[in-house]
């Protein structure tokens, strides 16, 4: 039985950087999969991530990637041209980008059959606790119709409903939560951690 894939990739506390992982939470929350179908939060786990591509033969990624074009425009690549696209951006230098993750699968001979990447243009990247922008977050039933059509096609037909994903966030970071607790910017310190930074005396 052909097993399939869907990760979500990203880092939520940078606001557009979480569009794949905001992607894979709502697909869990609103789509029922017929055959063996995973859905996972990469998150930036890079590297950690290579024992879930040995079990896949089909792999459909959400992200964002900067393709220099309009903030929130949709661009669905296949095949081969999917590592060259993904990744918006890397947060740290520490931080494994997923092509680096196709790459290794390739030498060691386990990289899924086939790919899908179904990528986002971000608007904002920098404002650290920020939520989605709305450009992108309004992309996100779009690329869920994209991702179910095209499993649909390989034999993963699915419905409304739910899946369950024991490799999704911790439900207090999904996106009502997050985006519910988070105080207003009039609230929230946007240069650093308060607590560290000088006092002004006046």
């Amino acid at each position: 039985m052909a097993k399939a894939l869907v990760l979500g990739i990203g880092n939520v506390l940078w606001a557009d950087e979480g569009f794949g992982v905001r992607c894979v939470e709502a697909l869990a929350g609103t789509r029922s999969f017929s055959g063996d179908v995973t859905l996972l939060d990469g998150g930036t786990q890079g590297l950690y991530l290579l024992h879930f591509l040995e079990d896949a033969d089909i792999l459909v990624v959400f992200d964002a990637v900067d393709y220099g074009l309009e903030p929130g425009a949709m661009k669905v690549v296949e095949g081969d041209e999917v590592p060259r696209f993904l990744g918006a951006k890397k947060m740290s230098l520490h931080q494994t980008g997923f092509q680096d993750v196709i790459a290794t699968a390739h030498l060691m001979g386990y990289c899924p059959d086939e790919l899908l990447l179904v990528g986002c243009q971000p608007e904002e990247l920098e404002d650290y606790g920020g939520g989605l922008r709305a450009v992108v977050a309004d992309r996100i039933p779009e690329a869920l119709d994209i991702a179910c059509d095209w499993l649909a096609e390989r034999g993963f037909p699915s419905v409304e409903g739910h899946t369950a994903a024991a490799d999704l966030a911790d439900a207090s970071i999904r996106m009502d939560a997050y985006e519910s607790g988070r105080p207003s910017e009039d609230a929230a310190c946007r240069i650093g951690d308060e607590r560290f930074l000088p006092r002004l005396e006046g």
